[in-house]
């Protein structure tokens, strides 16, 4: 049975919800980037209808990374308005909808991914420094886990970004 993801497109404007994990070890975060896309992305996808945010954000994280997680606690809303830089929302006027979980880490799973982006190509899961989020060659989304992830919240933080003034 095909599932509907909860997303949608009228002309050039686009909305996803969409669900995600954060995973932390030794000081650094899971991020994925493809071969495409110019900057590194968040775990997680687009929540199916029917589907609640944290089952979403359980498979999504299992979809990516082979591996059940746990999740902790929710972390962030985050309300992000963006004009699409690349792949199949290049020029859209987009606003996305996310809930970032912090997952509880767990040192015996063996992570890899088979997941493909939106446009289909085949990502790659890296670890990167907390410290080092801002000093990528490559941009890192969402621009918030630069600041955000030093301190995570014991409550969930909401945050709104407009990513650019064309939106």
């Amino acid at each position: 049975m095909i599932k509907t993801e909860c997303t949608f497109t009228s002309g050039t404007d686009w909305f996803r919800l969409r669900a995600c994990g954060i995973l932390i070890n030794d000081g650094k975060v899971l991020m994925i980037r493809n071969d495409s896309d110019p900057f590194y992305y968040s775990v997680g996808g687009c929540v199916e209808h029917g589907e609640s945010l944290e089952e979403a954000a359980v498979r999504e994280v299992w979809e990516e990374t082979g591996c059940k997680f746990e999740i902790e606690r929710l972390a962030f809303i985050h309300e992000n308005f963006f004009r699409g830089i690349a792949g199949t929302i290049e020029g859209m006027s987009c606003h996305e909808l996310a809930f970032y979980y912090l997952m509880k880490w767990d040192p015996n799973c063996m992570i890899t991914s088979n997941s493909k982006s939106m446009g289909g190509l085949p990502e790659r899961l890296e670890w990167i420094e907390i410290t080092q989020l801002n000093n990528q060659k490559m941009q890192v989304y969402p621009t918030f886990f630069a600041k955000d992830l030093f301190h995570l919240p014991l409550r969930a933080k909401h945050i709104v970004t407009y990513e650019s003034s064309n939106v």
